[in-house]
């Protein structure tokens, strides 16, 4: 099977609905996690259309997700912002404000002011979620060491707020589930050493994993969803390019 096609993401949203796991917002999750729980996470970095059909997908299988928008124009679509909430699942916001602002505290917590109000003012928010910018010498979580994001309404941050020792983390950084070797940012400290012998390079191996049994029963998958896509030439191209830039970030960008 054809990975990081809609059809794939398909076959994996109904194997996890087949294996009884409930599909938890973020927001939710810290409300109150289920024991056998799903938190579809999407980072919302460019082509947000693909994101719409991530989120009509979820809808006719029932499911909900969180999906976190950044406050740039390849990203930042007011209209599918508004639509995606209105198709039950969580909106978020996908700070950079240290990069946005290089490196300056002051600014940045300004930024970030002005943004999560101007998305305040099309969905509701209560969480947050930083986004990479690997080719950034600045890490946006950093913020928080000058700040406190419950000042401003936000109940969690996933790299904050997610207990990783209990909660196993996957991601599609990369364009591959084995990502971390090329991944600057999009990484956890504190995984589980059993769950951490859990490895995975495409989507079939994971399915196969659930099919089998093998799945811990609290995960957080995240995905971007400009990486899927059943159009051959735009497949393609999301490919090659990412292969590039995963050679690059090896040789310049991880520690």
């Amino acid at each position: 099977m054809l990975d990081f096609t809609l059809k794939t993401y398909r076959t994996l949203l109904k194997t996890l609905n087949l294996k009884g796991y409930l599909f938890q917002q973020f927001d939710l999750f810290q409300r109150g996690a289920k024991e056998k729980s799903i938190i579809l996470r999407h980072d919302v970095d460019k082509l947000p259309q693909n994101s719409l059909r991530f989120a009509k997908i979820q809808k006719k299988l029932g499911i909900k997700g969180t999906y976190y928008f950044r406050a740039v124009s390849e990203s930042w679509d007011e209209r599918i912002i508004k639509e995606i909430a209105d198709l039950g699942h969580e909106i978020g916001y996908h700070y950079e404000s240290l990069t946005t602002c290089k490196g300056d505290i002051e600014a940045a917590i300004k930024d970030f002011e002005k943004n999560l109000k101007k998305l305040r003012k099309l969905v509701p928010v209560s969480t947050i979620c930083m986004h990479g910018s690997p080719r950034s010498p600045w890490d946006s979580k950093k913020l928080w060491k000058y700040n406190n994001y419950s000042d401003y309404g936000i109940i969690g941050e996933p790299y904050f707020d997610i207990d990783f020792s209990k909660v196993f983390y996957l991601t599609d950084t990369g364009r591959r589930w084995d990502g971390e070797k090329v991944s600057v940012r999009d990484k956890i400290a504190n995984q589980n050493i059993k769950l951490g012998d859990l490895k995975f390079h495409t989507t079939n191996d994971i399915i196969n994993a659930f099919g089998r049994d093998e799945m811990p029963n609290q995960i957080m998958f995240t995905f971007h969803p400009q990486r899927w896509t059943d159009k051959p030439f735009p497949w393609l191209k999301e490919l090659v390019w990412q292969n590039t830039k995963n050679v690059v970030k090896q040789l310049f960008y991880v520690n």
